[in-house]
């Protein structure tokens, strides 16, 4: 007994007909009298009552009907179980935390959007430490910064870089932040504050303000948990600050503060080379729509 004899045992018993039930499943006349002769047979019964055209339930058939809509009832819940029970795809993306902020959220709304049937795991980190997760495969992929014009930035941070395929997805304007009435900064030896803020050692916003500060000051940085962190303690006075101007233009406070541009630095979306699996690359081409909408790329 097989569930498409069941079903359309049902719909000739619903019918009262073999033409209207073949109409209504699409198949030959002659294909549903052989299934429904089958079942009889295999059942050691007669479900019908046959005069003319028309065709109405037996006593047998009565009883039959009852367990051949349980018996398909049951196969559909079985078939809803299973697909349950089948984990969704998933696809682990790291990022900064200035990108989870100024430019992931209308991207992941619409890989959801769009992907409804792909799991997303956001991982927030610095870039040295997303891009040797990508490497050893705790990451499917990372969004990561490097300064422009410089392509062996990882290599030269300890990451195996040859490893990885990298799409550029975004420009960022990384800037020194200072207290509103700071005298103007043209070279380090301009900043009159005691510390450099900025957050951990892996990010690469803060390396490449280390390294413009100390070719003509000596400036310790103090670590924060937080771009909030490190504005607040510019706006207090008490330190320079590094972020992205996207980042900068969603804090409070931001017109309270003076700049100095540190140049253009590439966000950059890596990945192993050999695994490029489907989710990640649905991801990528949402990405890139987003930094190159359609009115942009005419």
């Amino acid at each position: 007994m097989d569930l498409s004899s069941l079903e359309i045992f049902l719909v000739v018993a619903e019918e009262g007909s073999v033409t209207r039930a073949a109409k209504r499943l699409s198949r030959a006349p002659s294909n549903v009298t052989t299934r429904i002769q089958a079942l009889e047979g295999q059942m050691e019964a007669i479900f019908f009552s046959r005069d003319g055209k028309r065709m109405t339930l037996t006593s047998e058939g009565q009883i039959f009907v009852s367990y051949a809509r349980r018996l398909t009832a049951l196969a559909g819940e079985a078939q809803l179980a299973l697909k349950g029970a089948r984990p969704k795809p998933v696809l682990r993306l790291g990022t900064m935390e200035s990108t989870a902020a100024s430019r992931l959220p209308p991207v992941l709304a619409r890989f959801n959007d769009q992907n409804p049937d792909i799991a997303l795991k956001l991982t927030l980190g610095a870039t040295r430490e997303l891009a040797k997760a990508v490497l050893s495969g705790e990451l499917d992929c990372a969004l990561i910064a490097t300064p422009q014009g410089e392509p062996g930035w990882l290599s030269s941070a300890g990451v195996g870089a040859e490893a990885l395929c990298s799409t550029r997805v975004y420009e960022e304007d990384l800037l020194l932040v200072l207290p509103p009435h700071h005298a103007s900064v043209a070279a380090p030896q301009d900043i009159r504050l005691p510390v450099l803020a900025a957050l951990e050692p892996g990010c690469t916003y803060r390396q490449i303000a280390e390294r413009w500060i100390r070719g003509g000051a000596n400036l310790p940085t103090v670590e924060m948990t937080s771009y909030h962190a490190i504005l607040a303690q510019v706006v207090a006075g008490n330190a320079v600050g590094v972020m992205p101007r996207s980042v900068l233009d969603m804090l409070p406070w931001r017109a309270e503060v003076s700049i100095h541009r540190l140049g253009p630095v590439d966000t950059l979306l890596i990945s192993r080379r050999e695994q490029r699996s489907d989710p990640l690359q649905a991801f990528e081409q949402i990405m890139l729509l987003s930094a190159n909408p359609p009115s942009m790329l005419r």
